[in-house]
């Protein structure tokens, strides 16, 4: 099917604090090349929330200078748990924590305030088709990736031939809550780490920024505790360790190593599900400094097992600009669905 010319569709990204939104023409271009951010209010409750996304949907137009009559769909991603189609779980999310958002159905909600078709996909599996698609480009449809996003938890997506998997309930692709071997990992005195969803040893309870302040950095300080760190409040500390990280501080550097590890284990076990044609890693511990980043990627590839032909094939980069690539994931899914229509 070809659009009608000059017809776009709007990605939104719906975040813990604010939302950021894009513009996809039907040609494949994007007409945004910054951050659009508007307050996302998600924690005054559901209606503040689609107030708040209306205004983004609303501030982008106009900065584009794009007629609402063009618009054809809107691409939504927001953090999980939600189910495939944008319902939020009984138990609401880690960001979202407001006692409507339980149950919430946040994608019809906005299709009827909005008047359009809403798309949906969470975060990751939206940054994951994004890094997908920009990777492979024209050879997209025929490739698959795993992606891992290491933020406030672990996100991540699996993409099969340049489409999302979501799974029969929209959790295919949680990859921070598979469990990975600790032997080896773990220093010989280090406590299993435990993860805010109630596993013990999965991947998020390692390679998070939650992982660090709850399990890592807690053990670390004990082995160094002179440290300038072991001063400051527990949040606040793990949010430095990536600045320390990249100043070669060895504390620092053993943390990430650890995160590293965790994400090549990770990667294994996805290999011999997906056998994907890449693996990509995306977050702020690789939104750093050169030299860092580089070190950081070769020690999850080295930390991931594959077999002799996988590893001739595969490919491990990281996500591209991900402070947008969910906002353009999610009107990258858009923009398909229309297509398909």
């Amino acid at each position: 099917m070809t659009l009608p010319t000059a017809s776009v569709v709007v990605g939104i990204d719906n975040g813990a604090t604010s939302n950021n939104a894009t513009v996809l023409e039907d040609s494949g271009r994007f007409l945004v090349d910054e951050m659009v951010e508007t307050p996302s209010r998600v924690k005054e409750g559901t209606d503040a929330a689609l107030e708040a996304l209306e205004e983004s949907f609303a501030r982008i137009l106009a900065l584009s200078g794009i007629e609402r009559a063009r618009v054809r769909a809107v691409g939504l991603d927001s953090p999980g748990p939600a189910s495939a189609e944008g319902v939020i779980s009984r138990r609401g999310s880690t960001n979202f924590g407001h006692p409507s958002w339980s149950r919430f159905d946040l994608r019809s909600h906005l299709e009827r305030r909005l008047g359009l078709p809403v798309v949906y996909n969470n975060d990751g599996n939206a940054a994951a088709l994004y890094a997908h698609r920009l990777h492979f480009g024209v050879y997209g449809r025929s490739r698959s990736s795993v992606s891992a996003i290491v933020g406030t938890g672990l996100g991540g997506g699996v993409v099969h031939r340049g489409r999302v998997v979501k799974g029969a309930t929209g959790a295919a692709g949680e990859l921070g809550h598979v469990y990975i071997p600790m032997a080896g990992l773990l220093e010989p005195d280090q406590p299993v780490p435990r993860c805010n969803c109630g596993f013990v040893g999965d991947a998020e309870s390692v390679a998070s920024l939650t992982g660090i302040e709850l399990n890592l950095l807690p053990y670390w300080l004990s082995r160094y505790p002179d440290h300038e760190l072991a001063s400051l409040p527990p949040s606040e500390a793990a949010r430095l360790v990536r600045s320390y990280g990249e100043a070669g501080d060895p504390m620092a550097t053993r943390i990430f190593e650890q995160q590293a590890i965790a994400l090549g284990r990770l990667f294994t076990i996805a290999a011999n599900f997906v056998d994907p044609d890449a693996y990509f890693i995306g977050g702020g511990v690789v939104e750093v400094a050169g030299a860092f980043k580089t070190w950081f990627l070769q020690k999850v590839r080295d930390s991931t097992t594959l077999r002799e032909e996988e590893a001739a094939v595969a490919a491990f980069a990281l996500v591209p600009e991900l402070d947008m690539a969910g906002a353009r994931g999610a009107a990258m899914a858009a923009l398909d669905a229309v297509l398909e229509a």
